[in-house]
């Protein structure tokens, strides 16, 4: 049932299917409108899109737009139309071959290389984790006036939320998911409008310039927003969750169910991109355009904004639409760790111990940082994160698109010579920016 055509590997093992119980656990009906079946499959893109309008993406928006005004709009374009095409490259995957990234990566590579791969990504995951730490305790402390270490210990108590969705199966996951994203679409949506950039300024913005590689700082910022753009481990997220829906796992069933996939995380995706535009967009013209070039942590914006906008529900919508992002971010990260951990390892833990392993992991930094250098210490910390989880990617888009590119795999659904060279330059086009950024760091420039 679970496969059509040969899946050649260097071993061939039975797997238990992806996220176990859940594994087609969402009904998927085998007749009805376009619109109906279309609907059955909207979840996973939004759970992915949470990835990249996590508050690792505003710090490095934040400093983006104060620094350079809307020169790296034309970054965050480019690396929402990455994302677009690698998550649907995930998604074809999951549903071609009924594995997951991780699955497939430990049973294609050698053991050696295969640790290596599960090491990079746990790296990542708790680089994104860190993030979340800062941006909910930031969160936490702006609207309720919670000390920021005390805040990061307590975001350890998400768990029980985590725990409560999944009992309640993964629809309801999604729904939580899709409900704090409304939350925050709305909110960046009228600060925009209190805003209210120059139309033709923003356009701009979206042209690249030559200053984003030939400027170290810029340069910088922009692999920060590559990394907080296309994350690493929500490839391997999405190549599981895809397979959530119960449709016929045969080569129509699978067919149709990519085309939904696809549609899913592409609109998703516009609405992350919305996101993450919007939060550049409002530090250029309210922070670049008033001076202040030297704006780079979330805090700052949230003091500054009232006083610059005029308006005081401005810094207090930019609190909630935090506080909803990392809770987001804080879902899809378990469940991510969840899938990586038992695709490479084969190790089952509990959510509730996954959680709290992932989240203490993220929360020492964050203290000690705190502790050490005051809690101006933690917006570098939340901009390293990013550029931390930029130097993972290589090693979680190179074996997917070497996997979606293998027809001994992929059979019907191997991607086409187009899609191939696009992706393969996709993935050029980060590991070049990678070695600059390591190069850059090691001489000093």
């Amino acid at each position: 049932m679970q496969r059509q055509h040969a899946w050649r590997f260097g071993r061939e093992t039975e797997e238990q299917p992806s996220l176990g119980r859940m594994n087609a656990s969402v009904p998927v009906p085998a007749t009805g409108t376009w619109l109906r079946r279309l609907m059955a499959f909207i979840g996973p893109g939004y759970m992915v899109s949470v990835g990249y309008m996590d508050p690792g993406n505003w710090a490095t928006d934040i400093a983006g737009g104060s620094q350079f005004g809307y020169t790296l709009l034309a970054v965050i374009l480019l690396s929402n139309l990455m994302a677009i095409v690698l998550q649907a490259l995930a998604a074809r995957l999951g549903i071609a071959t009924g594995r997951d990234l991780a699955q497939a990566c430990r049973d294609h590579y050698s053991r050696p290389v295969s640790l290596m791969l599960w090491i990079a990504c746990e790296a990542a995951i708790i680089a994104c984790d860190l993030a979340e730490v800062i941006g909910t305790a930031i969160a936490l402390k702006l609207l309720f006036g919670i000390p920021l270490i005390l805040g990061a210990t307590i975001t350890a108590l998400d768990v029980f939320l985590i725990l409560l969705l999944m009992r309640r199966g993964f629809r309801a996951l999604e729904a939580f998911v899709i409900a704090l994203l409304t939350v925050i679409f709305v909110c960046f949506g009228i600060q925009i409008a209190l805003a209210a950039p120059p139309v033709q300024a923003v356009l701009g913005g979206f042209l690249p310039s030559p200053e984003i590689v030939t400027n170290p700082a810029a340069l910088y910022i922009a692999i920060g927003i590559i990394g907080a753009t296309v994350m690493p481990h929500n490839l391997y997220l999405h190549s599981s969750i895809v397979q959530t829906r119960a449709y016929v796992r045969d080569r129509p069933g699978r067919r149709a169910a990519l085309r939904f996939a696809v549609i899913d995380s592409t609109v998703a995706l516009m609405l992350a991109l919305f996101v993450n535009a919007s939060i550049l967009i409002m530090a250029a013209t309210v922070f670049h355009g008033s001076g202040r070039t030297d704006v780079q942590e979330i805090e700052q914006a949230y003091d500054l904004l009232t006083p610059l906008l005029g308006a005081g529900l401005a810094s207090t919508l930019f609190a909630v639409a935090l506080l909803a992002s990392g809770l987001n971010s804080t879902v899809t990260a378990t469940l991510a760790g969840q899938i990586v951990m038992e695709g490479f390892l084969r190790l089952r833990l509990p959510d509730w111990a996954r959680r709290l392993v992932t989240r203490g992991i993220a929360i020492v930094p964050v203290v000690a940082v705190t502790a050490l250098y005051g809690e101006q210490g933690t917006a570098r910390l939340l901009v390293l994160s990013q550029v931390v989880l930029s130097m993972q990617l290589p090693f979680a888009v190179i074996p997917l698109v070497q996997f979606v590119s293998d027809r001994g795999k992929m059979g019907p659904l191997v991607i086409p010579l187009w899609l191939k060279l696009l992706a393969w330059v996709i993935a050029g086009v980060i590991v070049v920016l990678n070695l600059k950024l390591l190069v850059d760091t090691v001489v000093g420039t």
